[in-house]
């Protein structure tokens, strides 16, 4: 018989994995929707083939961070994620203010608003303790 010696993960830190590790699913789904037509003439089928396999990367180092941050209580990843949704309202407002709201970016308001919801669990209640032990 085996013993698990894990502490079990606060409310908080529970609902703030389950909220981002939402909003890296809805990531995925935007990125594999995204529109692949090359519109200018400078851009290659190589071009769109890397910004893919870059944005896959990035929403795995994000995934690893939120576990850093849920699991192994790493204040720096909370932070690094924080920053992250910053940069994202910062571009999702660029992309509104030049083109309007298209169908396309309600997954990825989606996306922000279920992030700024986990981040703003991590910080409150019982979640304060977790990331200071």
């Amino acid at each position: 018989m085996t013993t698990s010696t894990t502490t079990s993960l606060p409310r908080n830190v529970y609902w703030f994995e389950v909220l981002l590790l939402t909003s890296l699913m809805l990531d995925c789904i935007s990125v594999a929707f995204q529109d692949r037509t090359v519109i200018e003439p400078n851009m290659s089928a190589g071009v769109i083939a890397a910004a893919n396999t870059m944005a896959a990367a990035l929403i795995v180092l994000l995934t690893y961070l939120v576990w850093l941050a849920a699991h192994a209580r790493k204040n720096w990843a909370r932070a690094v994620l924080t920053a992250s949704l910053v940069f994202s309202v910062v571009s999702l407002a660029q992309i509104v203010g030049d083109s309007g709201i298209e169908s396309g970016l309600w997954i990825d308001i989606a996306s922000c608003i279920l992030t700024a919801a986990g981040l703003y669990l991590s910080y409150t209640g019982d979640a304060r303790g977790w990331f200071t032990a």
